[in-house]
């Protein structure tokens, strides 16, 4: 009857790579010690919808029908957000609680299906549609409009260049330090930081606003702000790799402090993963995709999403990218379609010279940037020890000989049977983990 149907047994090749895929797109929770926060309560959550509904929907006066849009908005945007914690995958993680990231998840899906509704409308229509939900940008006029940029740069003053540290300067600093723990790599983040400034330099016949002073521009923003995020980053990541840890059931925990450190320790890392993008032996496939994942940077960040690009680009047994990921690389096709239609006032201004040769500083500069990588990890980068030069090792921690005998520093949360028998059966956690 199988056979029928023109259906087939699944091999054990396929079954393991069905199962690698999906504890890389909906990475599970182990050793649940609190069953109530993970247990479907699907009938519960059903009830609480349509009463919910109910409510707003008989109760509110209707009479505004310009607050009607809004409430009604409102509601399809929450439930929808609950449909995508039932059915939506949660990706690499799990901290604090996988539906959170279902909830991000769905929110980048109801972003995408804006974009693809915008790009149909013509600029007159999407100007309505901002204004209708920010009546303010009907007033509003462009930074740029307003303000002078790269003037009187000879000038140098103390009290000039504090004036600089502003709320940008701390975003500045503080994106970079996020950005550090995605990617962790300071070749990566330093490249990526300094091409930025490049593109700066190319397009500020476009956007005024990139123009800078030179001191600005170099001291300010990638020595201090970017390069200081940076490094805050890639020391919390060498902290994070060089932990041990082992987590404690909150029921086992008798102290009413102890209970409120581990409840706020629910939002750090279960484990955190050695990142490594390239290596001597890294493949002509693994380099592109770095290089591409460079170059795309530059147009929009990776965000979070990156932890599912890497699983893609460094695990042999992923074939595929995750829904994250997909849905990522739909949303940035989709701005770089509005941008093109609605700017094109701004496109027609565009110099070809400069745009060539932006592209051509940034593929030099980034292929500056892998050789380096390639080169210092060949040289510079650590030694794998073999088996037998680990069992002849004295450590002082059980963790130590393990993490060093893979070459990555990586603890599990917990220390049960079924955890170690997947990870001794050769399941590599190679994503960016920043849950597990």
């Amino acid at each position: 009857m199988a056979s029928a149907f023109g259906s087939r047994t699944l091999s054990k090749d396929d079954v393991n790579y069905r199962m690698h895929f999906r504890m890389i797109n909906e990475q599970q929770v182990e050793d649940i010690t609190i069953d109530f926060f993970y247990k479907p309560h699907t009938i519960t959550l059903l009830t609480c919808t349509v009463l919910s509904l109910m409510y707003f929907a008989f109760t509110r006066d209707d009479g505004n029908p310009d607050s009607n849009l809004w409430v009604g908005l409102i509601l399809v945007i929450s439930f929808f957000l609950v449909i995508s914690v039932l059915a939506f995958p949660n990706g690499p993680f799990t901290r604090p609680h996988p539906a959170i990231w279902r909830i991000v998840f769905g929110l980048s899906v109801l972003y995408f299906l804006f974009l693809v509704f915008i790009i149909f409308l013509n600029w007159e229509q999407v100007k309505s549609l901002m204004f209708w939900l920010d009546p303010n940008l009907r007033y509003a006029k462009r930074e740029a409009d307003v303000m002078e940029y790269a003037v009187n740069c000879h000038v140098i003053t103390w009290e000039r260049i504090l004036s600089h540290f502003d709320i940008f300067a701390f975003s500045h600093f503080w994106g970079w330090g996020m950005k550090a723990l995605l990617i962790r790599s300071y070749g990566l983040c330093w490249t990526i930081s300094i091409t930025w400034e490049l593109t700066e330099l190319f397009f500020m016949h476009l956007l005024p606003n990139f123009a800078e002073c030179w001191w600005d521009q170099v001291i300010l923003d990638i020595l201090l702000c970017n390069g200081g995020g940076i490094w805050l980053g890639m020391t919390t990541c060498r902290f994070l790799e060089m932990r041990t840890y082992h987590w404690a059931s909150i029921k086992d925990i008798h102290s009413t402090t102890g209970k409120i450190k581990r409840a706020a320790l629910q939002f750090t890392p279960a484990s955190w993963t050695y990142v490594r993008w390239l290596d001597p032996k890294s493949s002509l496939q693994r380099v592109t995709g770095v290089y591409l994942f460079m170059i795309i940077w530059q147009v929009r960040a990776f965000t979070s999403l990156s932890a599912s690009y890497y699983a893609y680009l460094t695990d042999t047994q992923c074939k595929r990218v995750g829904t994250q990921c997909w849905v990522f690389g739909a949303i940035a096709f989709l701005e770089a379609l509005a941008c093109i239609k609605f700017g094109q006032d701004l496109f027609s201004k565009t110099q070809v010279l400069y745009v060539v040769l932006w592209l051509l500083c940034l593929a030099f500069i980034t292929f500056l940037c892998l050789y380096g990588m390639v080169w210092f990890a060949e040289n510079y980068g650590p030694r794998q020890k073999s088996f037998s030069e680990c069992e002849d090792s004295i450590y002082t921690e059980p963790g130590d000989a393990e993490s060093e005998c893979r070459g990555e520093f990586e603890a599990d949360s917990t220390t049960s049977s079924s955890t170690r028998k997947r990870r001794d059966s050769g399941n590599n956690r190679s994503i960016n983990g920043l849950e597990k």
